[in-house]
């Protein structure tokens, strides 16, 4: 009897005990932080920010950068030592091979660095506007881009005129001049080298006119662009068009159309929740995840 009260009070204790854990266990589990829950000292997330840090930190993005014009510095003297070589051969007219050369660069995210301006969107909650672009390209404060200042200077020390096409507004062209200029870039004050939309009225986001001006009077050897825009003007489509935009234009690149890698934005961007900016952050964003691919596990 007495081993029998015993082993009935072990084993009440035992389950007592085990109450006990359990319930210490559920107390600790529903005081844990969610998540999915931001604590008050928590920031916000941000679309921009790994973007952000990726281009003001990582050692991986310079190393790309580095890498498109270390390959430009080698494509630019296969062209200049071949006079049929041009980057717009239908924007070149007969007798194009005598006429001086020329490269193309765009300048956001091609030659000029404005994280510092997506920095402050993620620090400060703010989306884009055209007030607080234009007043951060204006200031011109812009850093360069690793590898682009020593490839277009070592352009124009082979007599090739750089142009820079850019979809900046022409009220901050002075204030992109001064900032290319300041940084050391080579812009020849004696043409028309930065070549802002709004300057003529032909001149608007589409660069084909600028482009084929350029080639009316130069040999186009490259263009230099993080934007497929840059390169072509049907870049506004769907994800499948711009796919075969990119596949019919395939001899060019890395011959003689370079890209830049540019994670913020872009058309690439845009063309996910179908260029329609009348939507708010919450729904392009439904619109992207709608856009990938994903894995389905068995």
């Amino acid at each position: 009897m007495i081993r029998v009260t015993f082993g009935a009070a072990k084993t009440k204790f035992m389950i007592c005990a085990a109450a006990l854990a359990l319930s210490a266990c559920a107390t600790m589990y529903d005081s844990a932080p969610d998540a999915n829950k931001l604590a008050a000292n928590e920031p916000a997330p941000n679309d921009l920010l790994n973007a952000t840090l990726w281009l003001q930190q990582a050692v991986e993005y310079k190393a790309t950068t580095d890498s498109v014009y270390a390959l430009a510095h080698v494509r630019l003297d296969e062209a200049l030592n071949d006079p049929k070589w041009t980057a717009l051969p239908d924007d070149q007219k007969p007798g194009y091979e005598s006429l001086p050369t020329a490269i193309i660069l765009d300048a956001d995210e091609t030659v000029l660095d404005n994280s510092p301006y997506q920095a402050m969107l993620v620090k400060t909650g703010q989306t884009y506007t055209d007030a607080s672009w234009t007043a951060w390209a204006g200031a011109g404060q812009a850093r360069a881009v690793p590898g682009a200042l020593a490839f277009t200077r070592a352009a124009a020390a082979k007599g090739v005129t750089v142009f820079y096409v850019t979809n900046r507004n022409v009220n901050v062209d002075e204030g992109t001049t001064r900032n290319l200029k300041e940084l050391g870039f080579p812009v020849k004050d004696s043409i028309n080298a930065v070549m802002t939309v709004g300057e003529k009225p032909e001149w608007t986001s589409k660069k084909g006119t600028r482009r084929a001006e350029i080639a009316e009077n130069y040999r186009v050897l490259m263009l230099f662009g993080d934007n497929l825009g840059d390169f072509v003007d049907d870049y506004k489509g769907s994800p499948a068009a711009r796919q075969k935009v990119y596949v019919t234009n395939e001899g060019h690149w890395g011959r003689d159309w370079l890209v830049l890698p540019n994670p913020g934005y872009g058309s690439w961007e845009s063309s996910a929740f179908g260029n329609d900016y009348s939507l708010t952050p919450g729904q392009q964003r439904a619109r992207k995840l709608e856009q990938l691919k994903g894995w389905a596990p068995e």
